[in-house]
């Protein structure tokens, strides 16, 4: 049996990020540049080994980030850098997209085919998810006349029974996958080679292409996985691995959110009342909210005669 497929260095790595994010949170662009440019730089250091680590454990939002902050959005933008860098690791040319309303995040490109891509993180304390997170229909849209669309995301965050999701996917187009199974993949375009790595990737979207509409996580994941474990004698073994680290990974994201969720619920009870009271008001934003409503007035259009 494996062990310890995600080392402590990668989750220090890890920890290291969170922080720099939370740094570096002012200006989104100069920000997210920055960020870039520095994931390249430690790519280009340790390998690809290094960026595998960063798949298996970038699925999941830090519960230190509050939400709709900036902190969140660069996250999201860190994990939209992964996932170009990892198409770039297998030999596509890809790149992130600057902008952020009404197209995809990241495009990248083969030599005989194209596609859109996505990357999804959740907190893991978030309960109900639903069809609009996964923005199957959106993909499909922002396709802009690219064959295929592909949306990753966190194995354990992905409904295991029956869903909308794959119904839309399989419809539409759209190749819903997970760090871990594109965490394999780079392990393959080492072993395999980057052409080989480029082939299987390009037999999963086929194969999502010929699947017929069905809202069955069963099948549609069963034709996925049978894609990738009959494209060659060496992705079985790397399967394995990856299997291990998913459940790893899991175990790791849980003990960073109830590390923090304990740190917080002890500082909480730790605070003086009056202290409560304006932690309670930034929480509920009232004093922006007060600006805001103070900022309005007339705008006039009835006046125009």
């Amino acid at each position: 049996m494996l062990h310890n497929i995600i080392s402590t260095e990668a989750i220090t790595k890890r920890r290291f990020w969170i922080n720099e994010i939370q740094k570096l949170s002012g200006h989104f662009g100069n920000d997210s540049d920055h960020l870039e440019k520095e994931l390249k730089k430690e790519i280009k250091k340790f390998g690809i080994a290094s960026l595998i680590d960063h798949l298996r454990l970038c699925g999941n939002i830090p519960e230190c980030y509050g939400h709709d902050t900036s902190e969140e959005k660069l996250y999201s933008k860190y994990t939209d850098i992964i996932l170009s860098l990892s198409y770039k690791a297998i030999g596509l040319n890809s790149l992130t997209l600057k902008e952020r309303a009404d197209a995809a995040d990241v495009e990248a490109f083969a030599t005989h085919y194209s596609f859109v891509a996505d990357a999804k993180a959740f907190r893991l304390s978030r309960t109900a998810k639903n069809q609009k997170d996964f923005k199957v229909q959106a993909m499909d849209t922002w396709k802009r006349g690219k064959p295929y669309a592909m949306i990753v995301c966190p194995v354990h965050q992905l409904p295991n029974a029956s869903s909308q999701i794959y119904q839309q996917a399989t419809t539409r187009n759209v190749c819903i996958f997970t760090y871990s199974h594109l965490a394999l993949l780079l392990a393959y375009s080492e072993t395999g080679g980057t052409n080989k790595a480029q082939q299987l990737l390009e037999k999963i979207f086929q194969t999502v292409s010929a699947l017929n509409p069905s809202k069955s996580a069963v099948d549609y994941w069963l034709a996925i996985n049978k894609t990738i474990l009959s494209f060659s004698g060496n992705t079985e073994t790397l399967w394995e691995v990856e299997k291990a680290a998913a459940m790893e990974a899991v175990a790791t994201a849980k003990e960073e959110a109830l590390s923090f969720l304990a740190q917080e619920r002890e500082r909480i009870m730790r605070m003086t009342r009056h202290e409560a009271l304006k932690d309670l008001m930034k929480a509920h934003k009232i004093d922006s909210r007060i600006k805001t409503v103070q900022a309005i007035s007339d705008n006039g259009l009835f006046a125009i005669q």
